[in-house]
C-alpha cells in the first residue's frame, strides 16, 4: 500500500439552505484514502456519511449546499470548486460511485446492454460496436450470466442481486482508481449479499482500487475494510482499524452501535400455545401465458405443498431468497392470494371463504410491512392511518373513544400520544415501522405478519424494533410469521425457522436446530454466507 494518499477529505463542511433553515450536516470531517485500501463509513441514518461521498464527486444540490471550509483533495489536486470539465473528467472516470438502491439509479426505459455502453461512450473515443463489446466483457466480468439476453433486457426483468451488478459494471467501466459503494448489499439475500462483496474484492485486488464503503452494516464492514471511521451527527467520533474499532473501541457512541448489533444464542422453543393457524399442502401456481390467444403454457409455482403451524406466543422465521415464495405464503395464509390446500385459522377452515364471510377474521390478522414509508399514506395523520382499522370494524362509539384507543397503542409501542395529529414524513424510518406496528396492533389481532419490518432500519433501530416486537408478544399472546434474509434478525426473535426455496421447505426445525446443526447444504450455505465474519 502506498504511503501518498489517494484521497485526502480535510475539515470538510457542508450545510444546507432550505426556506432559510440552515443545517450542519457534516462538521470538520477529515480522512485520508490510500491507492488499494477500503474505508468504511459507519453511522446511523443521518449521520453524514452519504453527504460526505457525495461532496467528493460534488453532487450535492448546490447551491442549497455549500462548504462553507475544508478541502478535498484527490490526485494532488482540489476538488472543492473544480470547473465542470475537470469534474466530468472525474466522475466515472476516476472516480465511479455504486448507489444504494440500483432500481432507481437504472433507467427504466433503457436495456442494460445501452446504459452500461453509453458510459463508456461517454468517457472513452469509442464507436457504438465498439462499446457494445466492452459492455458485453464487463457484464461477463461481474458474473452476470446469460450476457447475450442479459444486454438486452431491463431493469426490472432482473432481480436484485443482478441489478447490483450492472450497477458495479457501470461503475468499473472506466477502470477508476476510487470506488465509492454507498450500501452496496441493502436490499440483497444473504448468500447474493455474499457474492457481492466477493466480487468487489476480486475486482478491487485485481485492479488496485481504493475503495470507500458507506455503511450501518457490521458485518459488512469486518468483512471488507481495512480502516474504519465512525460518524456521528455529522462528526467522525473515532477511527482505527478494524480490530481496533471491534475489539478496543473508545467513544461511547461506537461502543453503543457494536452493543446494538444483533448476536446471541438462538431462541429456545417456546411455551406452546394453542393453534392460531395452520396450512395443509399449500399450493400458489401462477400461469405463464404466451401466443396470440395468451393461453397458459406453464406455471410458475411459487408456493408449492407447504405446512406451517403457527401457535399462541411463537415467532416462526421465514427465511429464503427473492423469488423463494416468502410473501406470498404469507398472503396466501390470509387469504390475500388465491391458493389450494387447507387453511385453518383458530379452529376455522377459511379456505374457500369469501370476502363477506373473511371480514369478521380480518382484524384477527395483521401485517407489517417492509417499507413502513411506503405502506403509510402521506396524505393522512399518525391519528388518521392507526383508527381507520377502528372504523372499518366498528371499535370506538365516537371519535374522542378512538382517540384515547390510538394514544393507549401509541404509548404500547413507544411513541408520544399527542404526535398522532403529525404526518409520516415528520418520523424517522424507525417510528414509522413503530406507526405501522401500532396500525396492526390497535385491532388486538391474535396473528401477525412481518414482512422484512428491519430490513432498511438501522442496526441499533433493528435492536429496537426486536425488543418492542418480543414485549408486544409475550404481553399480548400474539403469534408471529417472521420474514426475513436477515439470519441475524430471524436468530434474534425466532423460536421455529423455516427454509424456504423455489416455493418449498428445505428443512423445518427449532431455531436452535436450525442455526447450529443444520442438515440441508443449502441451509448450511446460507449460515456461512451470514456468520462467516461475525465477530
Amino acid at each position: 500500500m502506498a504511503n501518498q494518499s489517494l484521497l485526502n477529505v480535510n475539515k470538510l463542511n457542508v450545510k444546507f439552505n432550505t426556506s432559510g433553515t440552515i443545517v450542519h450536516a457534516v462538521n470538520n470531517v477529515s480522512f485520508q484514502i490510500s491507492h488499494g485500501e477500503t474505508v468504511a463509513l459507519v453511522g446511523e441514518s443521518g449521520s453524514g456519511k452519504s453527504v460526505t461521498a457525495l461532496s467528493i464527486l460534488q453532487l450535492l444540490p448546490y447551491p442549497i449546499a455549500t462548504h462553507p471550509s475544508g478541502s478535498i483533495i484527490f490526485e494532488g489536486q482540489e476538488i472543492i470548486g473544480a470547473s465542470d470539465r475537470r469534474l466530468r473528467q472525474l466522475r466515472g472516470n476516476r472516480i465511479s460511485m455504486i448507489f444504494q438502491e440500483p432500481m432507481t439509479s437504472l433507467n427504466p426505459l433503457h436495456s442494460v446492454g445501452r446504459q452500461v455502453a453509453e458510459v463508456i461512450m461517454l468517457h472513452r473515443s469509442v464507436s457504438k460496436t465498439e462499446a457494445w463489446l466492452k459492455a458485453s466483457e464487463l457484464l461477463e466480468l461481474v458474473a452476470l450470466g446469460e450476457i447475450r439476453k442479459r444486454l438486452s433486457a431491463y431493469p426490472h426483468e432482473l432481480s436484485g442481486g443482478q441489478r447490483q451488478r450492472v450497477m458495479i459494471a457501470m461503475a468499473l467501466a472506466c477502470k477508476p482508481i476510487l470506488l465509492i459503494a454507498d450500501e452496496p448489499t441493502t436490499a440483497l439475500d444473504v448468500t447474493v449479499q455474499a457474492e457481492i462483496l466477493d466480487l468487489l474484492n476480486n475486482l478491487k485486488n485485481r485492479f488496485n482500487m481504493a475503495v470507500l464503503l458507506i455503511t450501518h452494516d457490521l458485518t459488512l464492514v469486518r468483512r471488507m475494510a481495512d480502516t474504519v471511521c465512525v460518524m456521528n451527527e455529522g462528526q467522525i467520533v473515532e477511527r482505527g482499524t478494524v480490530q481496533h474499532i471491534f475489539c478496543s473501541p473508545i467513544n461511547g457512541y461506537t461502543k453503543s452501535l457494536l452493543r446494538a448489533e444483533l448476536k446471541g444464542k438462538p431462541l429456545s422453543p417456546s411455551n406452546l400455545g394453542k393453534e392460531i393457524i395452520s396450512c395443509t399442502d399449500l399450493k400458489v401456481h401462477f400461469p405463464i401465458k404466451a401466443g396470440i390467444l395468451r393461453r397458459a403454457s406453464a406455471q410458475v409455482k411459487a408456493v408449492d405443498g407447504v405446512s406451517i403451524v403457527v401457535r399462541e406466543g411463537q415467532t416462526v422465521g421465514v427465511v429464503g431468497e427473492s423469488g423463494s415464495g416468502k410473501t406470498t405464503l404469507a398472503l396466501a395464509l390470509i387469504r390475500l392470494e388465491t391458493s389450494k390446500g387447507s387453511i385453518s385459522f383458530q379452529g376455522n377452515n377459511i379456505q374457500g371463504y369469501n370476502s363477506r364471510k373473511m371480514r369478521p377474521f380480518r382484524k384477527e390478522m395483521q401485517i407489517v410491512f417492509q417499507d413502513p414509508f411506503g405502506s403509510l399514506s402521506p396524505r393522512l395523520s399518525v391519528g388518521q392511518i392507526i383508527g381507520e382499522g377502528l372504523k372499518i370494524h366498528s371499535i370506538g362509539s365516537n371519535d374522542k373513544e378512538r382517540r384515547a384507543l390510538i394514544s393507549e397503542v401509541l404509548i404500547e409501542v413507544g411513541l408520544d400520544p399527542m404526535s398522532q395529529d403529525r404526518y409520516p414524513h415528520e418520523f424517522s424510518g424507525g417510528q414509522r415501522q413503530r406507526i405501522s406496528i401500532a396500525r396492526a396492533l390497535i385491532l388486538k389481532p391474535k396473528f401477525m405478519i412481518l414482512d422484512e419490518p428491519t430490513s432498511a432500519l438501522d442496526v441499533s433501530v433493528q435492536a429496537q424494533v426486536i425488543e418492542l416486537l418480543k414485549t408486544l408478544q409475550k404481553r399480548h399472546g400474539l403469534a408471529y410469521l417472521f420474514i426475513s434474509h436477515d439470519l441475524k434478525v430471524i436468530r434474534a426473535i425466532s423460536h421455529e425457522v423455516i427454509i424456504l426455496r423455489h416455493g418449498k421447505i428445505l428443512e423445518h426445525g427449532s431455531s436452535e436446530q436450525i442455526f447450529n446443526s443444520p442438515i440441508h447444504n443449502y441451509t448450511k450455505t446460507l449460515m456461512n454466507s451470514a456468520f462467516s465474519f461475525q465477530g
